[in-house]
């Protein structure tokens, strides 16, 4: 039996999220479908993290074990072919036993990507978030300070989040603006369920001068949903890297996708 880890790269939108569902269309269903054709034995994968609905990626992991013997580009190349356009392989990599997609993860990385400029954009509108009203990505800077370090973040978990506790660390959130597209970074252990998305909506409240910087701290100290913004659109979140130790020599992802590289 062998362990084989991907690097898989999806557009979310016509989706219901990674995880296989009974009646609707899932990244991961398109995914096991596919490495079970190649594999000629029914295959079941194991993710880095779940995406919702709408969500995309460029640096999901996932790692499946199998009998068959292929070369790694045969796996590559074969389950592409059985794919869906909308998802692709990236790439391939034997790895040991003791690898897990989920577990062996030290940290994730998301970026949301917004569009704010005064016309909703007519390419690419699936792929990101337009925000209509300049952004001060300063002020959003600043409030995305208060978030840094191990906090517990309820106040930024979805309605359904099944997390035990919702204590997370985030280690870094950057604000980047390039003319009129604003990526926000940000990286941490792992992430409760619509964390981002939360996280997101509340920094572009303070970036609209609704609230200032420092509501930022009083939210996330409230430990209260209805505390903070409404929540992003699905469109605009991607999933761009994963951690893990070197030793398990993984390929290097993507710094930020790779349309705006």
């Amino acid at each position: 039996m062998q362990r084989i880890a991907l690097g898989i790269e999806y557009d979310g939108s016509n989706y219901f999220g990674w995880q296989r569902q009974q009646h609707q269309p899932s990244i991961q269903a398109h995914v096991e479908f596919a490495l079970s054709k190649v594999a000629a034995h029914p295959i079941s994968v194991f993710c880095a993290g779940r995406t919702d609905a709408g969500v995309h990626a460029f640096g999901q992991v996932i790692h499946f074990d199998t009998q068959a013997t292929r070369p790694e580009f045969a796996w590559l190349r074969g389950v592409n072919t059985y794919l869906p356009k909308d998802i692709r392989v990236m790439w391939c990599k034997l790895v040991e036993s003791e690898f897990d997609a989920r577990k062996s993860a030290l940290w994730r990385r998301y970026c949301y990507v917004i569009n704010n400029r005064s016309v909703c954009p007519g390419i690419l509108n699936k792929a990101i978030t337009w925000v209509l009203g300049e952004l001060e990505t300063s002020l959003m800077q600043i409030g995305a300070k208060h978030l840094i370090g191990s906090h517990d973040f309820s106040s930024f978990r979805g309605t359904h989040c099944q997390a035990k506790t919702a204590t997370r660390t985030i280690h870094n959130i950057e604000i980047i603006r390039r003319k009129d597209t604003i990526i926000i970074d940000v990286k941490a252990n792992a992430f409760l369920h619509h964390m981002v998305r939360n996280i997101v909506g509340t920094l572009i409240v303070v970036g609209q001068r609704k609230s200032p910087p420092e509501w930022i701290r009083e939210v996330l100290h409230a430990k209260d949903r209805r505390a903070a913004g409404v929540m992003a659109p699905a469109n605009g979140l991607y999933l761009v890297d994963v951690g893990y130790p070197t030793n398990f020599s993984l390929p290097k992802a993507t710094s930020f996708p790779w349309f705006l590289e």
